[in-house]
């Protein structure tokens, strides 16, 4: 039921991808000029050096050469080309320190990135918990900014431990599926792009069951930065397994239905299911929070989904206006 429930909600809070897709494009385009302005003086500096030059003219020697079928000359042309590429090496080794800062810029860029971003998916939670409550159409943009200082707050704690989360599990990852698994002789590449897949695909699910609490449980419990961190890494009571499980096949059809809307609509279609993808997974963690939590929530403006049992609303609750 809890599918069920997280598309119905996710279809009475369509238009929503819309105003996340809009944001989305915005914080993408600051990005990518942020990244090209950081990355463009490293290509200029290979491009413009004389080492770049003459590995580009031994490649269009080598290629002149072998429609020839003049051996000597291809013999001339591939020295040439393992000089130039011997010395552009040299090159590149002698600027690492420049590169180790330009690799730190765009992890900086990638973290901003990332914290901009999460205060759209704050503001979108916002505005979902507000429709399944109490059917209240709130502005995407005027949520951000009411809930600016709390999302900012969030993504602080949230963004590190994400890219950090990511990093060590991706890393263990490569090395696991490409290093470790190259090792056995009867392992070919498609066996370890089986397992590099696979592993993703969990490795986000586990991320997503352990912060599955967060947003609920700061926006519709209101239970402050702190309390909200402790509830969310808490899974006494919460069918850790089941969620798990959720997840797992939430993530698969929506890499499903997001690589089918690039191959079959040369990428349009990402426009309309990257940002929906976002919205269908914040949907999913207030409809599990609502009903692990027994509170009653619209669907639609005709449905509400009561849970068994009701629970009654405590007095600090009810003078807070839940």
């Amino acid at each position: 039921m809890k599918f069920k429930h997280s598309f119905n909600v996710f279809i009475d809070n369509f238009s929503l991808t819309y105003k996340q897709l809009l944001y989305r494009l915005i914080v993408a385009v600051i990005a990518v000029a942020l990244y090209i302005a950081i990355i463009t003086p490293y290509v200029k500096a290979v491009t413009g050096s004389p080492d770049y030059i003459n590995l580009v003219e031994g490649v269009k020697e080598f290629l002149k050469s072998l429609v020839r079928g003049d051996s000597v000359h291809i013999g001339m042309a591939t020295e040439k080309i393992e000089n130039a590429f011997k010395a552009l090496i040299v090159m590149v080794s002698e600027s690492r320190a420049n590169i180790a800062w330009g690799i730190v810029g765009i992890i900086a860029v990638h973290a901003v990135e990332k914290f901009v971003a999460g205060l759209g998916n704050y503001a979108a939670g916002a505005v979902i918990n507000d429709k399944m409550a109490l059917r209240a159409n709130s502005p995407f943009f005027l949520t951000l900014v009411r809930n600016i200082k709390e999302a900012s707050l969030y993504n602080l704690m949230y963004v590190p431990l994400s890219l950090i989360y990511d990093a060590v599990c991706y890393i263990g990852i490569y090395f696991f599926a490409f290093k470790l698994l190259a090792l056995i002789p009867f392992i070919n590449i498609f066996i370890q792009v089986f397992v590099a897949v696979t592993a993703v695909v969990l490795v986000i699910a586990v991320k997503m069951t352990f912060t599955s609490d967060w947003l609920p449980s700061l926006i519709r419990g209101k239970m402050g930065q702190k309390n909200s961190f402790k509830y969310t890494f808490g899974r006494r009571g919460k069918g850790t397994f089941n969620v798990l499980s959720n997840f797992l096949v939430l993530i698969l059809l929506i890499f499903t239905v997001n690589a089918a809307g690039i191959i079959f609509t040369l990428g349009s279609g990402a426009l309309l299911t990257v940002p929906s993808s976002y919205i269908i997974f914040i949907c999913f963690e207030f409809v599990n929070y609502y009903d692990r939590e027994e509170l009653k929530y619209f669907i639609d403006k005709n449905t509400i989904i009561k849970p068994e049992r009701e629970r009654a609303v405590t007095r600090e609750e009810f003078f807070r206006g839940e």
